[in-house]
C-alpha cells in the first residue's frame, strides 16, 4: 500500500501543472489597482441617492455638428451622448479608479497568466425591443468593430479571438500573456444589436454597419433617441422598461426624463444661448470668461449658479499643448521643437489673456504619482538604463523644465536660445527671416485650430516667432474639415492632447507608439516612431505590479519630454461650472467626478424658483 502512494505520487509529479491548475473563479467586477471597493452582491454605489426622484430634462450644448448616429464608424461626426443608448460588458464606478462592475456581464473569470477571459452575460439583459442580449451580439460586436474602425483594431490587436463557449458564455483568447490590462480592456466592448444591423430599415433598405447613418439606432442602455434635427438638436428620453434599471451599479443614476443637446457652430453665439436660458449647465474653458462676463442678471439673482469642482482631475493626468507632426522634415529635428518652446511666452499669455489662471504643463502625466520629477532614481533609473543609448542625455543627468519668460529679458534670452538651437538644426537668418541654410527656404509653420478662441494665443505666439524669423500661419477651419485634416495628417501644429489614467497601458501605443504613427485614426498625432519609446511602453503594459508599473511610466514620461514632440500648454485642475439652478445632487459628490447629469435629479421646488426651462 505504501509503495503504491509512492508511485503514485511520483507519478502525479510527472503530470502537467495545468492538471492541478485551479480553475479561475467568476468574480463579479476588476481592478487594475489592488481590491475593488465594492464586494460581490453590493447593493449600490455609496456616492447616489438611492430615492431620488425620476423626472424633467436637462439642456446640454455642444459644439459643431454631427451627421451619424454611428457609436463607432471613423468617418462623419457621432453625436454627442450616444453612450446613453449602447452599453459595455461593464461599466465604472465614480469614486475608484481604474474599477470595472458588471453590466451587460454578470461577472468574468481569467486565468492567473492573463492568457484568456470569459465574460458571463446577464440573463436579464435586453435591448430596446425586448430581445435578449446574446452570445453572438458580443462575438460580432467585437468582429465588426475591429473589422470597421482601424482604432479599435489596434486596441483590440492583443485579441486572438472571441467565440461563445458556454450557454451565455463569451470567451476572448489574448496572443500574448502577462498583460493585465487586457481582461480589464475587453470588458469595455461596446456591444451592439446584430440582428438590428442585419436588418432593414422602416423604407425597407437593408442596413449596413460599415456605413453611416442618421436612422436612430436600437441599443440597450437607458435612453433611447426620442427626436432630432439633423446636425442642429438631439433628444434622449429615458427607458421606462430598461432592463438594467435595478442593477446595482444603476440605482440612483439616470433620473432625468430626457436629455437633450443643442449644437452651437459659433463660441459666442454658444456663451450668449447659455445667458438666455436655452441650456442648463456649461463647463467654461475660457478663463477670459470666467473671470470677466458671468456678470448677468441670472448670476446676481442666484438663478445661475457658478462653482469650480476639482472631483473630475483628481485620477486623471493630462498633456495638452502645441503638438508638432514630426513627419514634416523641418519639424523632425527635436532642436527645432525644443527652440519652439523657448519661443513661447506662457508668463505672458497666462497674465494677459488667462487672467493667471493656468499653470504650465511639465508632465505627460501632470498632476498624479506618475509624474516624473527631480532626476530618475531606483527601478525608474534601472529601466531607463536598459534604453540608455536611445534617448536624450538629458533624461539622466537634467530635471525636465519648460523655459520661463515672465519679463522682456529672460524673453530676449529664451529667443537666443532658440535661435542657436535652430542654427545648430541648420537654418540661418537671411534679413528678417529664417531659412534653410542648404535650400534656403524659408521656415514656414501653420497652426491648424477649429477654435476661433485660440487666434489669439496663435497671434502672441505668431509675433513672438516672427522675431525669429518663422512665419507663423494660423488656419481656423470648421470642425469637419479639422478631423479630416488630422487624420490625413495634413497639419503643421495642432493644439490638443491626450488625457492619462491612473493605470496606464496599451492606449500608451495608441497616443506614442511607433506602429500607430501611420495610422490615420490613431492618436499618435505627433508620428512618433521611437523604439526606446515602444520598449517603455511594453514595460508599462507587462509591469508586474504597481511599484514597477510607476517606475516604467516616469521613465516614459521623462523620455517623451526630453524628444519635445509638443510644446507644453497648461491646465486648470478644476471644472469651472455655471448652470441654471434646477437640480439637485447627492450630498457627497463621488471622488472622481461631478456625476452631472447621471446621478443628480431634476428638483421641482428649485425649478419653480428659477423659472420653467424654455
Amino acid at each position: 500500500m505504501r509503495l503504491i502512494s509512492r508511485i503514485a505520487v511520483y507519478t502525479a509529479c510527472l503530470l502537467p501543472f495545468a492538471a492541478f491548475a485551479e480553475e479561475p473563479q467568476w468574480r463579479h467586477g476588476t481592478s487594475l489597482l489592488g481590491k475593488l471597493k465594492y464586494p460581490a452582491g453590493f447593493e449600490r454605489f455609496d456616492y447616489v441617492n438611492p430615492v431620488a426622484p425620476k423626472g424633467g430634462q436637462v439642456r446640454l450644448s455642444d459644439t459643431g455638428s454631427f451627421d451619424s448616429f454611428h457609436p463607432v464608424l471613423p468617418k462623419g461626426s457621432a453625436a454627442t451622448g450616444l453612450g446613453l443608448v449602447f452599453e459595455r460588458l461593464m461599466t465604472s464606478s465614480m469614486d475608484e479608479v481604474s474599477a470595472e462592475y458588471g453590466l451587460i456581464a454578470e461577472a468574468l473569470k481569467y486565468p492567473d497568466d492573463y492568457s484568456w477571459v470569459t465574460y458571463r452575460l446577464n440573463p436579464k439583459a435586453k435591448w430596446h425591443d425586448g430581445k435578449p442580449i446574446t452570445p453572438e451580439d458580443v462575438v460580432w460586436s467585437f468582429e465588426q468593430l475591429v473589422e470597421i474602425s482601424p482604432q479599435q483594431r489596434f486596441y483590440y490587436r492583443h485579441v486572438e479571438k472571441a467565440e461563445i463557449t458556454g450557454p451565455g458564455e463569451i470567451t476572448f483568447t489574448f496572443k500574448e500573456k502577462g498583460n493585465r490590462e487586457l481582461p480589464h480592456i475587453v470588458g469595455q466592448l461596446l456591444v451592439l444589436p446584430k440582428h438590428w444591423w442585419q436588418g432593414t430599415n422602416a423604407d425597407g433598405v437593408k442596413r449596413d454597419v460599415r456605413k453611416s447613418t442618421l436612422e436612430p439606432p436600437l441599443g440597450s442602455g437607458p435612453y433611447r433617441i426620442s427626436k432630432f434635427v439633423a446636425g442642429r438638436s438631439l433628444t434622449y428620453a429615458r427607458v421606462a422598461d430598461y432592463w438594467g434599471a435595478d442593477l446595482n451599479v444603476n440605482i440612483g443614476s439616470n433620473n432625468i426624463e430626457t436629455i437633450r443637446y443643442e449644437y452651437y457652430r459659433d463660441s459666442t453665439v454658444e456663451f450668449e444661448a447659455f445667458k438666455a436660458d436655452a441650456y442648463d449647465w456649461r463647463q467654461e474653458s475660457t478663463a477670459r470668461v470666467w473671470a470677466t462676463s458671468y456678470d448677468f442678471k441670472a448670476v446676481k439673482s442666484n438663478r445661475v449658479l457658478l462653482k469650480t469642482y476639482e472631483e473630475p482631475y483628481r485620477s486623471s493626468g493630462l498633456m495638452v499643448g502645441f503638438i508638432l507632426n514630426t513627419r514634416r522634415d523641418k519639424l523632425a529635428d527635436p532642436r527645432v521643437r525644443r527652440a519652439l518652446n523657448y519661443a513661447f511666452d506662457f508668463e505672458g499669455a497666462n497674465k494677459v489673456l488667462f487672467f493667471s489662471q493656468y499653470n504650465r504643463i511639465d508632465s505627460y502625466f501632470d498632476g498624479i504619482e506618475l509624474e516624473s520629477t527631480g532626476l530618475p532614481q531606483g527601478l525608474e533609473l534601472e529601466i531607463l538604463n536598459t534604453v540608455k543609448d536611445g534617448v536624450p542625455a538629458e533624461v539622466f543627468t537634467t530635471p525636465y523644465t519648460n523655459p520661463v519668460t515672465g519679463d522682456n529679458t529672460a524673453s530676449r534670452a529664451n529667443l537666443r536660445q532658440a535661435f542657436q538651437l535652430l542654427q545648430a538644426a541648420g537654418w540661418k537668418r537671411d534679413g528678417n527671416r529664417l531659412v534653410n541654410a542648404k535650400t534656403g527656404k524659408q521656415f514656414e509653420i501653420e497652426y491648424l485650430t477649429n477654435n476661433p478662441g485660440f487666434e489669439k494665443i496663435g497671434l502672441r505666439y505668431q509675433n513672438a516667432l516672427k522675431r525669429l524669423g518663422i512665419s507663423f500661419k494660423i488656419r481656423v477651419v470648421d470642425t469637419t474639415q479639422f478631423i479630416n485634416r488630422i487624420r490625413a495628417r495634413d497639419f503643421d501644429v495642432i493644439y490638443s492632447g491626450w488625457a492619462q489614467s491612473m493605470s496606464p497601458g496599451n492606449e500608451q501605443l495608441e497616443y506614442f507608439g511607433s506602429a500607430a504613427a501611420d495610422r490615420s485614426a490613431s492618436q499618435n498625432y505627433a508620428g512618433i516612431k521611437n523604439p526606446a519609446i515602444d520598449t517603455l511602453i511594453n514595460r508599462v503594459i507587462f509591469a508586474k505590479d504597481r511599484v514597477e508599473l510607476i517606475a516604467a511610466t516616469r521613465a516614459l514620461d521623462r523620455v517623451l519630454l526630453w524628444n519635445h514632440y509638443v510644446v507644453p500648454g497648461w491646465t486648470l485642475r478644476l471644472a469651472r461650472i455655471a448652470r441654471w439652478d434646477r437640480f439637485s445632487h447627492p450630498e457627497k459628490l463621488p471622488n472622481n467626478a461631478i456625476g452631472f447629469p447621471t446621478i443628480w435629479w431634476y428638483d421641482e421646488a428649485k425649478a419653480a424658483k428659477t423659472g420653467a426651462a424654455k
